[in-house]
């Protein structure tokens, strides 16, 4: 067996160089071209509040139709990807049940109903809807609660994985929990699945682990008409022989012993942690050739093995990623820390042939991304090529190599909570062209390990140096880490990290927002407070910090100010002057309690005499949601700032720059009977042209800006430590301001 090593993988992978995992540099690159909102495709009377989901997906013969299963809304819905680069709503078909797969025969779709009344009582059956009228035609009695379904490359055959699952509220979830599932297929004549071929193979008996209580969880289909099924909480697998209705072979899919990786939930990403033994517990199987198939190793229930393997049909492991794949998530700021227990969560996969060139798509439902290898063939390790953005929870993919295309559908749905809804991703194979996403990634570490990241939600620009830029990182952990990052690179490339210190001990109970460079050295950093909170609330700190990371000096609010915050408070740090003159500037994000609605504190702190001052902006209304501010950079006589309202995707309505003169203005002093100026504002530039250019959806906290050395500049946005969103971080280089 050979392991592909991807730990050390550099930017290289992703950019311009030869990679070290790659002998050649790829000839074409998948890229984002469209992204399609669920709810953008509800029926008529439907409540658009309610959760929505994309949760596996097919599509039509023609290539110009997805079909996705919305399992909340009982439901599947079409999307016309005639052009795929504007996708549009084609409709649903209501069902008597949750849908879970859809397979597409010719001008019928086959859908897998769970129609269940309990998890001790399940049922199902199989929809025939007829793709032109958008009607159900028919109705085949499974028996059973249905997970996936799939069809023969000839076209032959239809297998259902009837999972019957397990109750997680009965026994801790553990197993055997009856009734067992099994393997239900069907013979297809002359473009139609014929009701009574129905065949059922019984799969108890075979593993180790509940043998009497097999549960299949995903199902595919070789050229030779040999079904494998994966029994995801039996850590088996199983390989069928569809003419007889044979099993031909079975066997564990054994464990992994996992190093190098993080296995405490503390807020802190620490790679130094092993795990011995985990099992795989595969959920997704996908054939590559007529001897091996991958599976996406979910660890749903005692796992956690965070990978993918690869087999041949006797059992033997021709290929294990390992921790590989998570060490990637890491170095883009995926890693899912809040959500540590079982890692990056491999859920989906799919296999496909692109201009020659099998490829293997591999989907981390909790890390939102979507690996993609080269497969070598053999036992020969796959080759690393890129990696995909897209919603948040991947889990369906689908290949559409006719069109050059490929999809994931997500299925998490976060409205509610002010996130993304569930989403459709379109990307398009494009010969010479290279990967748009990532766009910052993290080297090395002195340990060898990628340097851990994410949250980034502060900038500032070395004033010597061009390229070289300093970002900190926010609450989503519990160390305040001020990072080093070269902008020159492509993609931009965190080069060190420095973690803030107090007392020799790591600083505690940070929020940081913003970072400026000192003219002596060092920086000045602010850290959000709020007061707000119900247990151990916090304040707003302006800390002096050495180059070294060391906090040297922590200033408080003037008490008469600290009670007029609310939990919007630090949002930006920039500085003017130096010596005796320097001033210390802090953006307030929005309205205090003693602030007109509709204006901020800008406050203004000078060192030398340790005085606080203080004028207003104005800002900008919208009519869903609130508007504040988000940075403050120095800009010639006065501060650019970002403006911006909270809103996601669509609902974005105002993401931009500003600039605000200082000249002939006078702070008011705190506490003063002085009326502090109003400042006013002019629009430097809209950046939602900018967050829509990747064709992802609009991305909420655009919370960063700095200009280098050189007067180029940058913007970046925040993904919120990957809780509550896809992870996607975007570091966009706009160039030379006006």
């Amino acid at each position: 067996m050979r392991a592909t090593l991807l730990a050390g993988v550099s930017a290289a992978v992703f950019g311009l160089a030869v990679s070290t995992a790659s002998a050649e540099a790829p000839d074409a690159a998948f890229n984002r071209i469209s992204t399609f909102n669920v709810v953008a495709n509800l029926p008529a009377g439907a409540d658009p509040a309610k959760s929505t989901a994309a949760e596996i997906i097919t599509f039509t013969e023609d290539g110009r139709t997805l079909i996705y299963s919305d399992s909340p809304g009982k439901r599947i819905g079409f999307i016309d990807i005639t052009d795929p680069a504007m996708p549009k709503p084609a409709g649903v078909v209501a069902l008597d049940g949750e849908p879970t797969t859809t397979v597409v025969i010719g001008s019928k779709a086959y859908v897998g109903v769970n129609t269940s009344e309990s998890k001790a009582n399940p049922s199902g059956h199989l929809a025939v809807v007829d793709i032109a009228s958008r009607k159900v035609e028919d109705k085949i009695d499974l028996g059973g609660q249905p997970d996936s379904v799939t069809k023969s490359p000839d076209g032959s055959y239809l297998a259902i994985a009837i999972e019957n699952e397990r109750d997680e509220e009965v026994n801790d979830g553990a197993i055997p929990q009856s009734p067992p599932g099994n393997l239900t297929y069907f013979e297809v004549k002359n473009g139609r699945v014929v009701d009574e071929s129905k065949k059922v193979v019984d799969l108890t008996g075979l593993a180790a682990v509940a043998p009497e209580d097999p549960e299949p969880e995903y199902v595919d289909i070789n050229a030779r008409n040999e079904v494998v099924v994966t029994l995801q909480e039996n850590n088996h697998v199983v390989v069928v022989d569809l003419p007889t209705g044979k099993v031909t072979s079975h066997f564990s899919a054994g464990t992994v012993d996992l190093d190098k990786i993080d296995t405490k939930k503390d807020k802190v990403i620490d790679l130094s942690g092993s795990l011995k033994a985990v099992p795989r517990e595969p959920d997704t199987v996908q054939w590559l050739d007529e001897d091996r198939f991958v599976i996406a190793n979910e660890g749903d229930w005692k796992g956690g093995s965070r990978g993918f393997s690869i087999f041949d049909k006797t059992g033997k492991l021709l290929f294990e990623s390992g921790a590989a794949p998570e060490h990637l998530a890491v170095r883009l700021g995926h890693y899912p820390d809040k959500r540590n227990k079982k890692g990056i969560e491999m859920e989906g996969a799919e296999v496909a042939t692109f201009a020659g060139e099998r490829l293997i798509f591999v989907a981390s439902e909790r890390g939102s991304l979507v690996f993609v290898y080269r497969d070598k063939g053999g036992a020969e390790a796959p080759e690393f090529l890129q990696v995909l953005p897209g919603g948040v929870g991947p889990e369906g993919l689908i290949a559409i190599p006719a069109r050059d295309l490929f999809v994931t559908a997500s299925e998490t749905d976060l409205r509610e909570d002010g996130g993304i809804g569930s989403v459709v991703t379109v990307y398009q194979r494009q010969p010479g062209a290279k990967p748009a996403y990532p766009t910052i990634l993290s080297a090395d570490g002195t340990d060898g390990l990628p340097i851990w990241w994410s949250a980034l939600s502060g900038f500032a620009a070395d004033p010597k140096t061009p390229g070289k830029l300093y970002a900190v990182t926010d609450s989503a952990y519990a160390q305040a880490r001020i990072l080093t990052v070269d902008a020159t690179a492509l993609p931009a490339e965190i080069v060190a990290a420095t973690v803030l210190t107090k007392g020799g001990e790591p600083a505690k109970d940070l929020d940081l927002e913003g970072i400026a460079v000192r003219p002596e050295g060092g920086f000045w950093v602010v850290s959000e407070g709020n007061p707000e909170k119900k247990e151990k609330p916090t304040q707003n700190l302006l800390l002096r910090v050495d180059a070294d990371g060391v906090v040297a000096e922590e200033i408080a609010l003037p008490e008469a100010l600290a009670g007029q915050a609310t939990r919007f408070g630090f949002e930006g740090v920039a500085v003017a002057g130096s010596g005796a003159d320097e001033t210390v500037w802090i953006a307030v994000q929005r309205e205090w309690k003693d602030d007109p609605k509709g204006f901020v504190k800008l406050l203004a702190y000078k060192p030398a005499v340790k005085s606080w001052s203080y004028v207003r902006y104005p800002l900008d209304t919208v009519a869903k949601g609130w508007v504040g501010l988000s940075e403050l950079t120095p800009y010639k006589d006065g501060f650019i700032a970002i403006e911006r309202d909270n809103q996601i995707g669509v609902d974005a309505k105002i993401k931009k720059l500003t600039f605000v003169s200082l000249k002939g203005v006078t702070p008011a002093p705190l506490g003063s009977e002085a009326q502090p100026p109003v400042l006013s504002k002019s629009e430097v530039k809209d950046l939602l042209p900018l967050l829509q250019a990747p064709k992802g959806y609009v991305l909420d906290k655009v919370e960063s800006f700095a200009i280098d050395a050189a007067g180029n500049a940058f913007i970046v946005t925040d993904n919120d430590g990957v809780d509550g969103s896809s992870g996607e971080t975007q570091f966009i280089a706009i160039g030379k301001l006006d």
